[in-house]
């Protein structure tokens, strides 16, 4: 045992904390006012069971040292100096049995890329995909290079070739590989009749795959044209780039990397010799995805479809990427093509197109100032309107200035002057966000439906019978708020690591608290430093275990008295209501761009769109 762990089994925090502050009894728990920070009503809770604090007021809460930390002003270090000798404590570190589950998990993903690519060049009945991927100029070689595969439509073909291998259900299960029958012990294939791309991690190790329905189905499929591997241990999509693996070097060597939507995109660009290629998958750029680019290079050139849709996908990252100080371009094609296409029909233009990759704000002035006239005022008000926010994110005050001149010599006014406007801008946001928060340093007022979801998170930690019906009604990317999802995430791949030794009471007695100590041990060996750092900077990355403390006693408090029949029918109504609030939202996103695809007179992309929008109203209605 460490030395703070022994401290904290040693002392109980109820008797610690009341050394310092009066706590009274509450249920099971004991409430005081909280001493960080003024407060007329009692949110400060703790819980002598769990061993944890946690103010609802301010945010605050953790652990024995955590209380010490804040109520001495104290380092760590110096918190265990002081808490020792109290404890009788005189002044082993990571789980061989997790890195070897890790290990087991790579190479089901190893044995699955295999299985599926043999599948592919080998059976007769995966002739139609091979002509099909011929078709798209998809020759031998390349699916060597990047193993494609095809996965048969089969329900256990997969299982029954990696248990050959000695391989057990539940870490095919944990892989990613099969999908658990609710209620049952059955496990059948995750991916059948599909075409197969490997998704690698930076190092070359199969992490996930891409999944691309049987073209002759692309018609009738319900699950979507393309589904992805769930997160795992070994899988976090928000970290990978689809070929950062083979486009590494290329990256370093000519000290730019292009970043496409598809992976069918890459995998063209590398075959036509651009080897500094990757895929974002269809996502936004994230602050992880970033980490990695720059560690090879510090400039981005983003070559997605730039209509209304690929715009909105590709700002986010922008906006990171500009914070980041990153030289962020935007490559430039032809209407109506992708970079696949434009690839194949014309290396020539692309390379072209890359060389001649305007900056981003170069593309942003473009846009604004497109057919523009500048001599209504109106209008040149409306340009510094939209500009001076994006310049405001510029990292480096040299390019800022830059830009903000030439925003003056277009709109024909004094640098001074828009750069008063921008600070004024930033001063009234900070001063409304000042007046909008509590007289005492009380933390924002939460968004609702990151309320919702701590409640949702609350009944899983409560009532872990209850994980396995959550995770076949709502995943991971429905959950509002970062924090939350990470939290989901990582408990359902905890539960999943230990279904076996999970039991449910009869029902009327209850179901047991989560294995607190063990989830949260758990937790700090798979949460990234970097991911807690990336986003939690000023908080030395312990936000996470802080809001697992809130979500135990959040709870332990708002739902004591409840048998298990009571928190399912709570669980189904909170699902059911984030569930509609994502869909509303979504539908809402959707008209806006189905309305920007008219006005841009793109027919077929509008009429996409309305078929989504259907689609989505029909989910909204059956949610």
């Amino acid at each position: 045992m460490q030395p703070s762990d022994e401290i904290k089994s040693r002392l109980d925090i109820v008797d610690l904390i009341r050394d310092y502050i009066q706590l009274k009894p509450a249920g099971v728990n004991f409430r005081a006012l909280c001493p960080f920070h003024r407060e007329k009503t009692p949110s400060f809770m703790v819980s002598p069971e769990r061993q944890i604090w946690h103010c609802f007021g301010c945010g605050k809460g953790g652990d024995h040292f955590s209380f010490v930390m804040e109520m001495e002003g104290l380092t760590f270090v110096e918190a265990l100096r002081l808490l020792a000798p109290k404890a009788g404590v005189a002044i082993k570190r990571s789980d061989p049995k997790l890195a070897s589950q890790r290990n087991r998990l790579l190479d089901i993903m190893e044995a699955s890329a295999s299985y599926y690519y043999k599948n592919l060049t080998q059976n007769q009945a995966a002739g139609n995909i091979r002509k099909y991927l011929e078709k798209r100029g998809v020759k031998d070689e390349t699916i060597d290079d990047w193993q494609i595969g095809y996965a048969p439509e089969s329900w256990d073909d997969l299982i029954i070739f990696l248990k050959s291998k000695g391989f057990l259900d539940n870490e095919i299960f944990l892989a990613g590989m099969s999908i658990k029958k609710e209620g049952a012990s059955r496990f059948y294939n995750r991916f059948r009749d599909r075409i197969m791309f490997p998704i690698r991690n930076v190092n070359g190790q199969v992490v996930a795959f891409s999944a691309r329905v049987n073209p002759e189905k692309e018609e009738t499929e319900k699950m979507g044209k393309y589904i992805n591997s769930p997160q795992t241990m070994i899988y976090d999509k928000s970290g990978i780039l689809f070929g950062l693996d083979k486009a590494k070097m290329a990256i370093k060597n000519e000290g730019l990397v292009v970043v496409v939507e598809g992976q069918m995109d890459a995998i063209t660009a590398h075959r036509q010799g651009f080897k500094n290629v990757v895929a974002s998958s269809g996502t936004a750029l994230t602050v992880e995805q970033l980490t990695l680019i720059k560690r090879y290079t510090n400039k981005i050139a983003l070559a997605f479809d730039m209509d209304t849709a690929g715009q909105r996908a590709a700002e986010r990252g922008i906006r990171e990427a500009m914070r980041a100080e990153m030289d962020v371009r935007v490559v430039k094609i032809a209407p109506g093509e992708d970079p696949d296409s434009y690839i194949k029909n014309n290396p020539t233009g692309w390379a072209k197109a890359v060389k001649e990759a305007k900056s981003i704000m170069e593309y942003y002035f473009e846009i604004v100032f497109s057919g523009l006239d500048q001599d209504k005022i109106e209008n040149r008000r409306e340009a510094a309107r939209k500009l001076l926010p994006i310049i405001a994110k510029i990292g480096n005050k040299i390019e800022q200035g830059h830009w903000l001149k030439q925003l003056g010599q277009k709109i024909d006014t004094s640098e001074e002057i828009l750069r008063e406007t921008m600070q004024a801008a930033a001063e009234k946001e900070k001063s409304y966000q000042k007046e909008s928060a509590p007289e005492a340093p009380v933390r924002p007022p939460q968004d609702r439906q990151e309320m919702i979801s701590e409640s949702f998170l609350a009944l899983l930690l409560k009532f872990p019978g209850l994980i396995e019906y959550a995770v076949n009604q709502i995943n991971v990317d429905l959950l509002p708020g970062l924090d939350n999802e990470a939290i989901y995430k990582n408990l359902i791949i905890y539960y999943n690591s230990t279904i076996e030794s999970w039991t449910q009471k009869p029902e009327g007695e209850g179901q047991p608290p989560i294995e607190y100590s063990g989830f949260k041990s758990w937790l700090e060996k798979n949460i990234s430093p970097q991911e807690n750092l990336n986003r939690h900077p000023d908080d030395h990355g312990h936000s996470y275990f802080n809001l697992l403390d809130k979500l135990v006693l959040l709870g332990e408090r708002d739902y004591y008295n409840f048998g298990n029949e009571e928190a399912r029918s709570e669980l189904a109504k909170i699902i059911a209501v984030l569930k509609r609030n994502y869909f509303r939202g979504r539908m809402r996103e959707i008209t806006k761009l189905i309305s920007d695809s008219e006005q841009a007179g793109d027919r077929q992309k509008a009429q996409e769109l309305m078929e989504e929008l259907k689609l989505l109203s029909d989910e909204e209605r059956n949610a």
